[in-house]
């Protein structure tokens, strides 16, 4: 186990979980974009939040790979399995508390449930696991974590 191997997983991870998202965007089966998420919370225009938002995914990214790679070494394990139940467990943290829960109550251009009727949001809330987002985006957000958590758990026991 070795930084270099979360830092190598955490790229990989991260390219695969974004374009598995992407392209079930694309698919239609989801309207779920991470990075366009990130980067509305500091900008309004589309392109750039777009653009900074890839930036801040990416390094959200390699920041969970670290966290990953720190338990690994706590419990002295590490392999592409048990990286799996780990991305399965994120995966549903993301799904039912950060991005449900806690990103609209920061988030200055996401609407929330409780957002007046006048307000006029850049973004709907997510919703209870990011069902507004699609009622497949749960099912799309959950694999996409597994393989991300798979491949950093794998670079990280073969470095």
């Amino acid at each position: 186990m070795s930084i270099w191997g979360g830092v190598a997983g955490g790229f990989v991870g991260t390219l695969v979980l974004t374009t598995g998202m992407s392209a079930a965007s694309g698919l239609g089966l989801t309207r779920m974009d991470l990075p366009f998420l990130l980067g509305t919370v500091f900008t309004a225009d589309r392109v750039r939040a777009k653009a900074l938002g890839y930036l801040l995914h990416f390094m959200t990214g390699l920041a969970f790979a670290m966290i990953y790679l720190a338990i690994f070494t706590a419990i002295d394990r590490s392999g592409f399995a048990l990286g799996a139940l780990f991305g399965l467990l994120h995966g549903l943290f993301a799904g039912t508390a950060l991005v449900n829960v806690l990103l609209p109550l920061v988030h200055p251009r996401m609407g929330t449930p409780l957002s007046a009727a006048d307000s006029q949001p850049l973004l709907e809330p997510p919703g209870f696991l990011m069902l507004n987002y699609g009622a497949s985006t749960p099912i799309v957000s959950t694999i996409v974590h597994v393989a991300y958590g798979a491949i950093v758990g794998g670079f990280i026991s073969l470095a």
